[in-house]
This record gives C-alpha cells, sequence and structure tokens, in this order.
C-alpha cells in the first residue's frame, strides 16, 4: 500500500529496501516495507513508537502514541500567518539545517537499502518465472501477518527497558531482561511456527494456489529467525549502538541473501525453493553476526542477575502486537487480495510495479524522522508550524516531481530492462501509485508525520481507518474488472482519500496549508520537463537510449526552468551552504545570483 511507505517485510523506512521483508510500520519505504511512521526500525518490527523511558505511555494505536491536542491556550497562535499579536514569525535557520543535514543522512542508507532490493528482486525475477516470483510474494505476505504474533510485540521491550535500567547502572537487570525477551520470543514464534507449518496446505487452499503450502512450509522456519532478528535489532536500539544494526541489517543481510539467492538458482535451479533457501539464509548469517557482536557488549556485564516481572514484559509489548496487525494489513492488503482474485503470475508483477513506484518516496522517507519532531518542538507556533510544513512539502515535491516524471514515462522502459518485458504491464500501476503519492505527501505523507508532530493522534488513527478500508474497498472492487491496474487504481484513491482527510483536517484545525507561491514555481519549473520527457519518450526509438537519455533531459531542463522562474529562494542557498558539499552550495549560490 505505501511506497518506501507499508507492504513488503523487511527494512525501517518507508518502505525502503528488499521486497518481500517485513518492518515496523507506518511510513512505507522501498519496496513494499512498512516502517513505523519514520523512526528507524528493526526487520520485521511491529509498528508503534518507542514509549519514551521516563515512565510516559507506551503506544497501543498506530501510528503515534501522544494524546490528541484537545484545545491551544488562547494566547497560542494557531494559524499558519500570525501570530498572538499580529506579527510575522519567520523559521528559525537551524531548523532547516536540521532538517536537511539529517534527512541527507537517511537518505543515503535509503540508497543503499533501494539498491540491494532493487538487485535482488532483477535477479530474481530474471531468473524465475512471475509465478513463482509471485508464489514468494504471496507466501510472504502470509508469513508477515504471521509474524506479529510470532513476535508479539516482546521485542520492543527491550529497547524500552534495557535503556532505563543501564541509566539507572543497573546492567544485570538490562541483561537479564534481554534473556528474558529473546526465551519468550523463542516460545511465541517457535508455536506460531508450528501453526503456520500445519496450516499451509488450508491457506494454499483459500488462495487455490497448490504451490503456496511448500513456500509456506519452508517459511515457517523463518518466522523463530525473524523473531531473534528483531530481538537484536532492539538490543542495539536499547544499547544506542546503531551503527550494528546497520553492518547486520543493511549490510550483511541482504549481501548474504543476494549471493545465497543467485547461487541456488544458478548452480541448482531450484527455482521457488532456490528464493526461500536464499532469505533464510540472509537471516541466518546476520543473526549469528548479531549475536556475536551484542555477546561483546560491555554495556550488558557486571551486575547481579534480576528479572524483569514478565507480566510488564507483556503488558508493554502486547499493545504492540495488536497495533502491528493493522499495520500489517495495511501492508499487505494488496497482495492478498491479487492473491484471492487472480494468479500468482499477477501478484509477482503488481510487486515489482509497486516497488518502482515506490522510489517517489524516497525523499519523503528520507525527511519524515527529522520533520515529525521540528513540528513537534514548534507545535503551538503556528507560524514556525507553517513555515516548516510548507518548506518540507516544498522540498520534498521539488526532489519528487522530476523523478515522478521519469517513473511515469519511463515505466514500461525501466520494467523491461531490469525485470525482463514480462512485467511492462505494470507501467499502468506505477502511474496510479505515483498520483496516489504526491497527494499523500500533500497532506503530510503516508504516515501522517505532521499530524502526529502536532499532537493529533487520534486523527493520525482516523487517517489509517480510512486508508485501510479505503484500500480494502476499492482494491476489492477494481481487482475483479481491471486486474493489477485495479489494485493499483484501489491503492491510489485510498491515497488520495487519506491525504485529502489530512489536508482538511490540518487547515480546519490550524488554518494552515502547503500552498504557496514558491511551491507554485516549482510545480511550473516541472511541467516543461515533464513534457520533453514525453517527447524523448515519443521521438527515441531504442530502450537503452531511453534509459539514458530520459532522466538526462527531465532533470536538466528541471534545473534550465526552475532557474528560470526562481524555484530556488535565498532561504534555500543558506541551508545549502551550512549542509551541502561546497560545490554544490557554489552552484545553487551561482543560480540564484543570476536570477
Amino acid at each position: 500500500m505505501w511506497g518506501d511507505t507499508v507492504s513488503d517485510p523487511s527494512v525501517d523506512d518507508a518502505r525502503s529496501g528488499e521486497d518481500d521483508e517485513p518492518v515496523d510500520g507506518g511510513r512505507s519505504g522501498g519496496d513494499g516495507e512498512p516502517v513505523d511512521g519514520g523512526r528507524s526500525g528493526g526487520d520485521g518490527e511491529p509498528p508503534a513508537e518507542v514509549a519514551q523511558a521516563d515512565g510516559g505511555e507506551h503506544p497501543t494505536a498506530p501510528p503515534s502514541v501522544t494524546e490528541p491536542e484537545a484545545a491551544l491556550p488562547d494566547d497560542v497562535p494557531t494559524t499558519g500567518d500570525l501570530g498572538a499579536e499580529g506579527r510575522t514569525e519567520t523559521l528559525d535557520p537551524s531548523a532547516e539545517e536540521t532538517m536537511a543535514s539529517q534527512s541527507g543522512i537517511t537518505f543515503g542508507g535509503s540508497l543503499i537499502s533501494k539498491a540491494f532490493g532493487f538487485l535482488i528482486v532483477a535477479l530474481i525475477t530474471r531468473l524465475v518465472s512471475p509465478g513463482v516470483y509471485g508464489l514468494f510474494v504471496l507466501a510472504t505476505a502470509v508469513l508477515h501477518l504471521m509474524q506479529v504474533f510470532a513476535s508479539a510485540g516482546l521485542h520492543r521491550a527491550i529497547d524500552y527497558f534495557v535503556p532505563q535500567y543501564l541509566d539507572a547502572d543497573e546492567p544485570g537487570k538490562a541483561r537479564a531482561v534481554t534473556l528474558q525477551v529473546f526465551g519468550l520470543l523463542l516460545l511465541t514464534s517457535g508455536t506460531t511456527a508450528l501453526v503456520l507449518y500445519l496450516s499451509a496446505d488450508r491457506i494454499a487452499l483459500f488462495f487455490d494456489e497448490p504451490g503456496l503450502a511448500t513456500a509456506l512450509r519452508y517459511l515457517a522456519l523463518a518466522l523463530p529467525l525473524l523473531a531473534m532478528f528483531n530481538g537484536l535489532m532492539a538490543s542495539y536500539n536499547g544499547l544506542k549502538r546503531l551503527k550494528y544494526r546497520v553492518y547486520v541489517r543493511d549490510v550483511t543481510r541482504p549481501t548474504v541473501r543476494l549471493f545465497a539467492t543467485s547461487g541456488l538458482l544458478v548452480a541448482t535451479g531450484l527455482g521457488l525453493i532456490g528464493v526461500i533457501g536464499g532469505y533464510l539464509a540472509g537471516l541466518v548469517i546476520a543473526i549469528s553476526l548479531g549475536a556475536v557482536i551484542l555477546l561483546r557488549q560491555e554495556a550488558l556485564r557486571g551486575g547481579e542477575l534480576s528479572l524483569t516481572p514478565f507480566r510488564e514484559i507483556l503488558w508493554y509489548g502486547l499493545p504492540l502486537a495488536l497495533a502491528g496487525v493493522i499495520f500489517v494489513v495495511m501492508g499487505q492488503v494488496d497482495n492478498l487480495i491479487l492473491g484471492f482474485f487472480l494468479e500468482s503470475d499477477d501478484v509477482g508483477i503488481y510487486r515489482v510495479g509497486y516497488m518502482l513506484a515506490g522510489n517517489l518516496l524516497i525523499f519523503f522517507s528520507s525527511l519524515a524522522p527529522v520533520f515529525k519532531p521540528l513540528i513537534a518542538e514548534e507545535r503551538k507556533n503556528g507560524d514556525a508550524v507553517a513555515e516548516r510544513y510548507r518548506t518540507a512539502t516544498r522540498w520534498v515535491l521539488g526532489l519528487s516531481l522530476p523523478v515522478a516524471a521519469i517513473l511515469v514515462l519511463g515505466a514500461e522502459v525501466y520494467l523491461s530492462i531490469v525485470f525482463t518485458p514480462q512485467y511492462t504491464v505494470a507501467s499502468g500501476v506505477v502511474l496510479a501509485l505515483v498520483v496516489g503519492y504526491i497527494v499523500s505527501i500533500l497532506g503530510g505523507g503516508p504516515d501522517g508525520a505532521l499530524l502526529q508532530g502536532l499532537g493529533y493522534s487520534r486523527l493520525v488513527f482516523l487517517n489509517s481507518g480510512i486508508l485501510l478500508l479505503g484500500n480494502v474497498f476499492f482494491t476489492a472492487l477494481l481487482v475483479p474488472q481491471y486486474g493489477i491496474i485495479g489494485a493499483g487504481l484501489g491503492t491510489m484513491a485510498a491515497l488520495a482519500l487519506s491525504g485529502s482527510a489530512a489536508l482538511m483536517e490540518v487547515y480546519y484545525y490550524r488554518r494552515i496549508h502547503p500552498f504557496s507561491r514558491a511551491l507554485g514555481r516549482v510545480v511550473l519549473a516541472w511541467l516543461p520537463a515533464l513534457a520533453a520527457g514525453w517527447l524523448v519518450v515519443a521521438i527515441v526509438p531504442d530502450q537503452l537510449l531511453i534509459a539514458v537519455v530520459l532522466p538526462v533531459v527531465v532533470i536538466g531542463v528541471y534545473i534550465a526552468a526552475g532557474r528560470a522562474v526562481g524555484a530556488v529562494t535565498p532561504e534555500d542557498v543558506l541551508i545549502a551552504e551550512a549542509v551541502a558539499p561546497d560545490g554544490v552550495a557554489d552552484r545553487i549560490r551561482r543560480a540564484t545570483d543570476e536570477k
């Protein structure tokens, strides 16, 4: 459903990363991977943000845990135009610098994840048929629904309790609660794996896909592995050693999976079993390395073991599991509905188109982690919120629009070259999803980052419900008649509906909106770039040449038109000077000076 924002298994961000791997929940990232609203999380983690270590409320419903703001004091400005005394506030430059620099770091990580995801999926689609790949996607959709129950939200207790115990200088209690959670995870995931193994035939019969039973039996082995993996990622969170997450999750796991999958498919021709074998191999090696790293952590050594009451662990973790069900369903609903009405080939083809369109959200996914706290810290200052909202929207759309033109105009070309010509029928899916994502970005993103930052958690929950129910309704209505295009249109309609609701809610409660003359100039610069790209596709006869020339022409015309209409503001130059390399900043400064 959401691109780098919710749908497939794996990685932490807005759907970014490898196809078929679960994530934490609410924001879309790489290929079908759900996440939790911008917070970096482990593979396969259920949604919800970690509760504050100071004993504040822990999350019980996605995607936000803050209480909605019922009303603001009379002396607090709530409009986007004037302060309490009619003065106009200006945005603190440090806020924009923070947005730019921190989103740049996240952007780099997203690129790495997406690169591995594309390599793996491109490899699979070239070595197996769409039907085999579709079976794998459908099987992992079921796997990640079961994974919510396998982990039961228990791993999130690690990065909730461990920081508190370490802060209180009680490493024995931190070590004990880590061991307790891993023991519980083995119990719950082992039981869930057995249920999945025994239910494989019935699930396959429900989807009328006999081959699905074999895939589910093998993937049942992944449930305990994913539970352990989630526990390791939460442990690194609790220890504040996020670099180890990168080593294990973003480097080791996808690298091993890539080589293992290619070896099994090329050397043995095992097909579906080879794809599953590569998936399992990546988990096993990553867990082995992750366990060694965790055991070497000095912070967990010393002190006397002291158990945390199991009731407290369960009380914290189980609500997160319930919240996780919602986001997993949101992420997998397209695959499940397609699997019910159509063949596994269609599921595989749709997933590839979905993954390609999800690239549009890479810029929003990079900004979301810092955007929400920047809104939250000024949520009672209407002017600052309005300015930050407009600035973030302009930056995200300014970077996303040329990508949207390239994806839409070159969808058939890129699908054919990267994933083989069989997948070109998914080009319509790309168009539909791109439109939905753009509307959603205007409303503050698929995860409701703006409303979360303002404290309107109930509105976020309401919009999530609109997104889920709308996607189920429209997709189930359109798929029988229009196939995979119907699934794309259904998701587009749901994203547009929830995004429009967010736009209206923010304007109703705070009288702010993302539209400005500066944003208009960005759109004005994009139109000639879109036209130039269309001419390239219409005139150039060779697909490889189109693949190379199209992005060059679109981006070149976009930059030239942007300079002509003054799309880059003086404030952008100041931020570029603070966070960008000198060469980039100099070029931006010269462009503005010439204007």
